[in-house]
């Protein structure tokens, strides 16, 4: 084992094992779709039967901890060295943390989740005013301070070590600086190798899903058929888009098509709000305030032992609450590098509260907007949820003025979202396999390219949704007892930091 790392990081080694694992996995996904889809169901199933309770403690731990560092003394340390400014303004601090939370992911769900819950929620008959409130709670617990927990503690644990010890960005940095000891170089490249992996199926994952949403616009907008050869053309497009971005290093066309990605997000945001029911939207956007705060410790603990919904909650909550853990390794670095010069206090402060406010005032409009519609409205947008989760945006644009238009750009918005995230991974995935360089080889970052895009090939033509999410959170998995370790690093740097 000790031959395989390196007090640095990775060797060339580690960079053909992972990426051939990923690899073997994504064509025994082409081959043997069923078998694999199989396979993968029963690992996690198995995981998760047996330790739910493991993961929501571990989950809500986290955010427990975050906010418990930044009340604490520690909260007044900063991310740097002494006299070490902050890189970005606040402003554009936050406004980077905005983006961070962005994605096709609230694209995908934005309408489609509530809805699912309404009509088929987890406790008590659907279709009800109780059922609805409840409907956009779980969403919001999904998708808000717990995730961005993960998040900033994932990231809070990489820049500490990174901008006050000089560590590189690398999931074992934190074990090679905290402690000492034969035992730390192995588990150290293990964590390194399992971040790697986790990163690699949860991009694969949301490139799948980002893929399926893609093909439903297609046939909303253009009459397109959903069947494989649409689905191959979409991820050949997808390729060689994000391909020609990590082949050419176009970092401020990159930049300058993120920002007019959240622009138009921004935009279908305030007219959906407009040209809805306004006082509706609003109403449950405060609504959706108060349920949430008064439910989310609550909801931080429930399991429902004694009501025989364990799927219900292995289906959805422990899927997102490991999916944002595979997404960690990557997103915690971006947060990471932005982050220079803030206290922990305003670390965590920003990384939990601003996008997960985007995210509650997302869901209110176009959640609300599906409910106002199914309660109030036309109806019918829940059996055809039911049904395929990726019709649920497209469905609610029928029913406003100018629905092509703003179908069209929500096509835009996901294809653009998904080749500078799978371009962005490409970079990360390639740093992480390059001993924590900055500036990674090209032809190891083309190389995950290619991975990716076989890995999101596979799982997008299996063409099953619940297989594409128990697949993303499979890396992910290990990659929990490697932030367990992250964090007792953590704990144990700052007691030597500051007597």
């Amino acid at each position: 084992m000790s031959s395989l790392f390196t007090r640095r990081g990775f060797t060339p080694g580690i960079f053909s094992i992972s990426l051939a694992l990923c690899a073997g996995i994504a064509v025994a996904g082409i081959l043997w779709p069923d078998t694999l889809a199989g396979s993968i169901s029963e690992v996690t199933s198995a995981v998760f039967s047996s330790l739910d309770w493991f993961f929501m403690l571990v989950v809500t731990g986290f955010l427990v901890f975050v906010v418990g560092i930044a009340v604490s003394p520690y909260g007044r340390l900063q991310l740097s060295k002494d006299g070490e400014g902050t890189e970005f303004s606040t402003t554009s601090w936050l406004a980077m943390l905005f983006a961070a939370g962005m994605g096709s992911g609230l694209l995908f769900w934005g309408v489609a989740e509530p809805m699912f819950h309404f009509v088929a929620p987890p406790v008590g008959p659907g279709g009800t005013v109780d059922a609805a409130r409840h409907a956009m709670v779980l969403t919001n617990f999904h998708w808000g301070l717990h995730a961005w927990a993960v998040y900033c503690l994932g990231a809070l644990v990489l820049a500490y070590f990174h901008f006050r010890r000089g560590t590189p960005f690398l999931a074992g940095s934190p074990l090679r600086s905290a402690f000492r000891g034969a035992w730390v170089e192995p588990v150290a490249g293990t964590a390194d190798l399992i971040a790697v992996v986790a990163v690699a199926f949860g991009v694969a994952g949301s490139l799948a899903m980002g893929t399926f949403q893609l093909r439903t616009g297609l046939a909303s907008v253009f009459g397109t058929p959903t069947g494989v050869v649409v689905t191959v053309c979409i991820m050949v497009a997808l390729f060689a888009a994000y391909m020609t971005s990590a082949a050419t290093s176009l970092d401020k066309g990159i930049k300058i098509l993120s920002n007019i990605n959240m622009g138009i997000a921004v935009a279908l945001l305030c007219f959906m709000l407009l040209v809805g029911p306004t006082p509706d939207l609003l109403r449950t956007l405060v609504t959706s305030v108060g349920d949430y705060a008064s439910s989310v410790v609550g909801l931080s603990f429930e399991l429902y032992p004694y009501k025989g919904i364990g799927g219900w909650l292995h289906s959805w909550t422990l899927i997102y609450f490991i999916w944002w853990i595979a997404w960690t390794p990557f997103v915690g670095i971006f947060i990471a590098r932005i982050s220079r010069g803030r206290t922990i206090r305003e670390f965590v402060a920003g990384v939990l509260l601003a996008p997960t406010g985007f995210s509650i005032v997302w869901f209110a409009v176009f959640g609300g907007f599906g409910l106002h519609e199914e309660m109030n409205g036309a109806g019918g947008v829940g059996d055809l949820v039911k049904e395929d989760v990726t019709v649920a945006l497209f469905t609610v644009y029928e029913r406003v003025p100018g629905s092509a238009v703003l179908a069209l750009a929500t096509l835009v918005l996901v294809f653009v979202f998904l080749v500078t995230s799978v371009d962005s991974a490409t970079y990360v995935l390639g740093m992480l396999t390059s001993k924590g360089s900055m500036d990674p080889p090209r032809s190891r970052k083309l190389a995950w390219g290619v991975a990716l895009a076989i890995l999101g090939a596979a799982l997008a033509l299996t063409g099953n949704l619940d297989v594409v999410r128990a697949t993303a959170v499979l890396g992910a998995i290990p990659f929990t007892f490697v932030m367990l370790l992250q964090l007792a690093a953590f704990v144990r740097a700052l007691r030597e930091d500051v007597p």
